[in-house]
């Protein structure tokens, strides 16, 4: 299906002709698809027969009163990297953003980054406490907390590492595995503000320090002024409780700032004048620099993309004609106005169309319509946020960064299409 580009250079909406022809197309997808993943396409159940589902009762309401996801996407879920996951004091998993759509991620397939595993809290036990430079040091229930005025913000959640393992070329062959540290969820909770002001903060205070309820007592120093800003308490992730691994019964949420900071099991908030420059703040979690020095602190998770399919783990397999690119945008500075995806590795950018809801400080969905003749692609996304900010090349950030660090990698990603549909992670700048 050939298609005339809009005269933004995005691409035309396709005609009913050629919408009906993709549909005949679709259809040879989904047997293709079926053969990929090692079932075979079983004749009896294509039209115009009876398919063996039609024949006969479905299970009852009751069979999964939680609900499940089909047998068929058992496939779809988070993995691990062995070498990155060698203990249960520092383990991490990932999202598998190839298999998703949209700008929603489940809650069971978010990503987990854990400093001492997850903690087994019991909500009639947890409390959380407010203390330091307050009025009135406080302690609430997790009752105490859910009669509050609550709000529902959607927000993506990045690992500061995400992307980290590229720094120095192409390591990892997946978006799964480059970029499935992030996740964007609906939180619902309390503004830290309320809590803050219940507690009564003194005039010299500057700065706050949340602690983790885990063995490893997680903490960071976060400004006052961002804590005031749009931090929240949440306890509802997508209109359910927290999952364990996510942080229940509560945790701190940052919007667009780096993961670390989104501290989990909330166990304490002590608010003072001065940061504490705690572990996670000096050995980890800061960007060490060409020269040797390390900065002081790097908040902000900014403007970034990739391209979720075609990608490593989700290659084309309907081979020539109508092919759909797309992927994901993000910036901790707002919200993202534009995407410019390439097929050619930047010799030609062509604006990608952005579809779903557009909120500050959560994932975007991007998507390229494109008529694939079968030759080698160089494919690549850049993104663009309200701020002005555009994402960088590996070698722009490298030339500002150096190459020592393991956080805060947003530079373009490239995947590379073979004639056979395979791709490749692969770098080109």
């Amino acid at each position: 299906m050939k298609k005339t580009p809009g005269p933004d250079g995005a691409p035309a909406s396709p005609g009913r002709r050629s919408l009906l022809k993709a549909g005949l197309a679709v259809g040879g997808l989904v047997a293709t698809g079926g053969l990929a993943r090692g079932s075979e396409v079983n004749p009896d159940n294509l039209p115009p027969n009876v398919a063996d589902w039609s024949r006969y009762l479905g299970a009852g309401v009751d069979a999964a009163p939680y609900g499940v996801p089909s047998e068929y996407e058992a496939h779809v879920v988070r993995r691990s990297v062995e070498w990155l996951t060698a203990s249960r004091e520092s383990s991490v998993n990932f999202t598998p953003l190839h298999e998703l759509d949209g700008v929603i991620t489940p809650n069971g397939l978010c990503f987990e980054r854990h400093h001492s595993g997850v903690a087994d809290v019991n909500p009639t036990d947890y409390r959380l406490m407010i203390n330091g430079l307050v009025d009135t040091p406080l302690v609430f229930t997790l009752d105490d907390l859910k009669r509050f005025p609550r709000e529902n913000r959607l927000y993506f959640l990045e690992c500061a590492a995400n992307s980290g393992m590229e720094w120095r070329g192409a390591q990892l062959n997946g978006c799964q595995f480059t970029h499935g540290m992030v996740h964007c969820v609906m939180y619902t909770g309390v503004p830290l503000k309320y809590l803050l002001e219940e507690a009564g903060v003194k005039t010299n205070a500057r700065w706050v320090m949340p602690e983790g309820g885990d063995s490893a007592g997680m903490n960071r120093s976060i400004p006052l002024e961002k804590a005031l800003d749009d931090c929240m308490v949440a306890f509802k992730m997508n209109g359910e409780a927290l999952r364990p691994e996510q942080g229940y019964p509560a945790r701190l949420v940052v919007p667009g700032w780096e993961g670390n900071m989104w501290v989990k099991w909330l166990r304490r908030i002590e608010v003072g004048d001065e940061p504490w420059h705690a572990r996670e703040e000096t050995s980890k979690y800061t960007d060490l620099l060409e020269g040797g020095k390390a900065r002081r602190f790097t908040w902000v998770m900014d403007t970034k993309s990739v391209i979720t399919n075609p990608s490593p783990q989700a290659p084309i397999l309907h081979g020539r004609g109508q092919t759909v690119l797309t992927g994901l945008a993000w910036s901790g500075n707002g919200r993202i106005t534009r995407v410019d995806v390439t097929t050619d590795g930047g010799r030609n950018w062509h604006q990608a169309r952005i579809d779903g809801p557009s909120l500050p400080k959560a994932l975007h969905r991007f998507y390229y319509e494109f008529d694939w003749d079968g030759s080698p692609l160089l494919l690549q996304s850049r993104a663009h946020d309200d701020a002005g900010y555009v994402q960088p090349t590996k070698d722009a950030l490298r030339a500002a960064r150096g190459t020592n660090s393991i956080y805060h990698n947003n530079g373009i990603q490239t995947w590379e299409v073979k004639a056979d549909g395979s791709v490749e992670n692969v770098e080109i700048s």
